[in-house]
């Protein structure tokens, strides 16, 4: 007689699956109404829980924001010191494997979306600025800066400033997010994020290029 493997109870999947269906409705009333026009009622009301359901698992609005920005954006930013920390050597290829993971991130129309509230929120709302500071800036551009340092130190690249190169790196993603998103002026065949990487990856690279004569 065959035996059937005990199943998970329903309840407790479904208990698991919470938070993860409370971030999914959150981030489908910022995008439609705005971070600041939105309430914890309304997410529970999209999420189809109570209101004291979504605290059991989010303390507040900005934990919730916060929860997004850990699901969606954090794991690149990890990735990228992951990459980058102790690395010794021409800094373009890790520079190239970043750019190339944040314009895949970038594609996913749920990324983009947290990252774009950050954006349009964090001027006028210093803690969500705060947030996505400590949680990925704090983390990615130090890591950033000390790759293009030990570049620079090894002869690898020329000899730029890596702080600031790092913001010319890093700053053109910004611009074209900004440009597509709330200006709606979007290259020919959409958002075309991928072409942009490589597009800047060929500039930027050149711009490194150590002087003739200087390569190690």
């Amino acid at each position: 007689m065959t035996q059937n493997t005990p199943k998970e109870p329903k309840f407790r999947r479904r208990a698991e699956a919470r938070p993860d269906e409370v971030l999914d409705a959150a981030l489908s009333l910022f995008t439609e109404k705005g971070y600041a026009r939105t309430t914890v009622d309304q997410v529970a009301k999209r999420a189809g829980f109570s209101k004291g359901t979504v605290y059991l698992y989010f303390a507040s609005k900005e934990a919730i924001l916060e929860g997004l920005v850990r699901r969606t954006v954090e794991p690149v930013a990890e990735a990228a010191f992951e990459t980058m920390a102790d690395f010794r050597g021409d800094p373009r290829p890790v520079l190239a494997q970043f750019l190339r993971a944040m314009a895949q991130a970038l594609a996913v129309p749920k990324t983009r979306a947290v990252v774009m509230i950050i954006l349009q929120e964090a001027p006028v709302a210093p803690n969500i600025a705060a947030l996505y500071r400590k949680s990925v800036l704090e983390r990615a551009l130090p890591a950033m800066i000390a790759l293009l340092a030990q570049g620079v130190a090894g002869g690898h690249i020329r000899a730029i400033d890596p702080e600031l190169t790092a913001r010319s790196v890093i700053g053109p993603m910004i611009a074209h997010l900004l440009l597509s998103e709330v200006f709606a002026i979007r290259p020919e065949g959409g958002l075309q994020m991928d072409r942009l990487v490589e597009n800047h990856l060929t500039l930027i690279f050149a711009g490194l290029d150590p002087p003739v004569g200087e390569t190690p």
